[in-house]
């Protein structure tokens, strides 16, 4: 099987879909694998690295006529799809809710596109859970990088002047970002709070050390695949005001809460920003699903009555090394998991559960259920 993945089109993203090591993993499969040149810059993976490890370079237009797969970060550009190979597989972050126009291209186009965000969340597709490794690395980017911005110390120190008290981390969300961003501050020795519409994320919570605040919101709980369902207006109301407090006391507030599909709630208001104390942090890691944060804008730092608010994008992109390492794993465990090597073909079955939700489009039509609901 011939797979390639030409260089990424935003500026922004420095993540690669194939590494070295992933490359050379599935030319020992027996695929052969085309790398567009100077891809793996934003990793310091050369061109030279890429021959070393079995593949071959090949210019971008060579890559989408030719290759059987197609691996990639973000979506491919419009114009792209009518290029590429009649029946390939198109796998990247499609964002196909927001993203329907691209999705009937590649109805359109008879190219199968799988969505990296739908995978379930399953024991089984573990390995190939994206979102989640990259929500992993976005949590303690969160956390670093509000360290940096604070003009404080997160940990306790007892010094000859005195005693500097911990700094007060409170994190909204308690999914995997969340709890990265729960340890990573407990390991900088700051002082951890937490909140999760969903109770049964509180023994979690406290095995890392933080506290979990609790917010009688009367019934909430979580979809079958883990994420928190949405809230009522009047929840998000009696959330709100619980939460002020919170985040008066609070130096860092990092947010982490998303919906499935839909727009993020909103969460911290201006009014609340209004108390909290000058110099204190929000980072929104829902800024580009539409933001936790009243006033977050993406990309962009900003401040609010003297509280700095960071809607940076791509958080992950910040470790580029690490996450493109975990993002291509993911990739290349999809196409293992697909790849029958007795027959030497890469079959993606309908009747399965990871192919179900992950598959959007296949041979002309638009097969996930959810997003074909979207488009009739």
């Amino acid at each position: 099987m011939r797979i390639g993945m030409p260089r990424e089109t935003e500026s922004f993203e420095t993540r690669v879909a194939i590494t070295p090591a992933t490359a050379q993993r599935l030319v020992q499969k027996g695929h052969t694998v085309n790398i567009e040149s100077r891809a793996g810059k934003s990793i310091q993976a050369t061109d030279e690295d890429y021959k070393n490890a079995g593949a071959d370079i090949m210019d971008r237009q060579d890559i989408l006529t030719s290759s059987d797969v197609i691996l990639r970060v973000l979506p491919p550009p419009p114009e792209e799809i009518p290029v590429m190979k009649r029946d390939a597989v198109h796998i990247s972050f499609l964002d196909p809710f927001q993203r329907l126009d691209l999705i009937k291209l590649f109805r359109e186009h008879n190219i199968t596109a799988v969505s990296m965000e739908m995978i379930p969340r399953s024991t089984i597709a573990q390995k190939m859970d994206a979102l989640s490794s990259q929500a992993n690395l976005a949590g303690y980017v969160a956390v670093i990088t509000a360290a940096e911005r604070l003009n404080k110390i997160l940990p306790m120190m007892m010094t000859p002047a005195g005693t500097i008290a911990p700094c007060r981390v409170f994190v909204i969300g308690a999914g995997v970002a969340g709890l990265q961003a729960i340890a990573t501050a407990k390991r900088l020795g700051a002082r951890v709070d937490a909140f999760d519409t969903r109770p049964v994320v509180e023994e979690q919570v406290a095995s890392l050390g933080a506290k979990f605040i609790k917010i009688d919101l009367g019934e909430t709980g979580q979809t079958k695949d883990g994420y928190a369902k949405k809230l009522t207006d009047e929840q998000l109301a009696q959330q709100r005001a619980a939460m002020a407090k919170i985040c008066a006391q609070s130096d860092i507030v990092i947010t982490t809460a998303q919906i499935f599909g839909k727009k993020a709630p909103l969460i911290i208001t201006k009014d609340m920003i209004q108390d909290m104390k000058p110099g204190s942090v929000i980072v929104d890691l829902a800024v580009e699903s539409g933001g936790n944060v009243e006033g977050s804008c993406i990309g962009e730092e900003i401040e609010l009555n003297q509280v700095r608010i960071i809607g940076l994008r791509n958080l992950p992109g910040r470790v580029s090394v690490h996450a493109s390492q975990m993002y291509a794993q993911n990739l290349t465990n999809f196409i293992e998991t697909f790849w029958d090597e007795q027959e030497k073909t890469f079959r993606l079955d309908l009747s399965d559960d990871i192919c179900q939700s992950a598959v959007v489009t296949h041979q002309g039509q638009i097969v996930q259920e959810r997003i074909k609901a979207l488009t009739t």
